[in-house]
């Protein structure tokens, strides 16, 4: 899952990157609304973490753009603004939840899983297809009564394919999963991991149409 933090406190910013980034997200990390519409713009993101006092403009910018543009992306203001009129005016604009600052971050973390499922119609936390499941807090798999021991990004590529069984994804929508902008990726990366997911999984379980990506058999 891709995330996007909007945030302009380095010190915040990185705790926030690092902690979400264990959580399983690939993240990344803008300081102003300007940035962040650019961001947007170029970029599929499946969440924000937005704060709303940024050293350019006001963060309900970037709400508005993403709102007004119908973009499937959840959004959790995370801010000192934490008065209940403040509240109001977040969620009125278009946010999915509202976090006032200090804030937990297994919390955090929680709520924008709870977003996600919520933008996909999904009522339970873990992901299941044809016998195999996938828990996206805890980030284990199993098939029956026996784990699948996956890779980080083996992991994050199963997950985008069981959030949409009957979608086909490409290979930059998957390398956008797993990769962060300042990480290189090689030529055949999706590949592999493709390759190491159907040796444990069985050959059969991801579908490859050529020229255009995977999907669930």
């Amino acid at each position: 899952m891709r995330l996007l933090v909007v945030e302009d406190d380095p010190v915040l910013a990185d705790g926030l990157c690092v902690g979400l980034g264990a959580s399983g997200w690939t993240v990344e990390h803008v300081a102003r609304v300007e940035d962040a519409l650019a961001a947007l713009h170029s970029s599929a993101f499946d969440a924000v973490v937005l704060d709303l006092g940024l050293p350019d403009g006001d963060g309900l910018d970037v709400l508005n753009f993403v709102r007004e543009r119908n973009m499937d992306v959840g959004v959790v203001v995370l801010t000192a603004r934490d008065e209940s009129r403040d509240r109001v005016q977040g969620l009125d604009a278009g946010a999915d939840d509202y976090v006032g600052k200090p804030f937990d971050l297994d919390e955090l973390a929680a709520r924008l899983r709870a977003v996600r499922r919520r933008l996909l119609g999904r009522s339970q936390p873990a992901l299941s297809h044809a016998g195999i499941t996938l828990d996206p807090k805890s980030r284990l798999a199993w098939r029956g009564e026996g784990d699948l021991h996956l890779s980080r990004r083996e992991f994050a590529i199963l997950e985008a394919l069981m959030e949409r069984p009957n979608q086909v994804l490409s290979r930059n929508q998957l390398e956008e999963r797993l990769y962060g902008w300042q990480e290189d990726i090689g030529s055949n990366a999706v590949e592999v991991h493709i390759h190491h997911l159907r040796a444990k999984l069985g050959a059969g379980f991801i579908r490859t149409l050529r020229g255009l990506g995977y999907t669930l058999q």
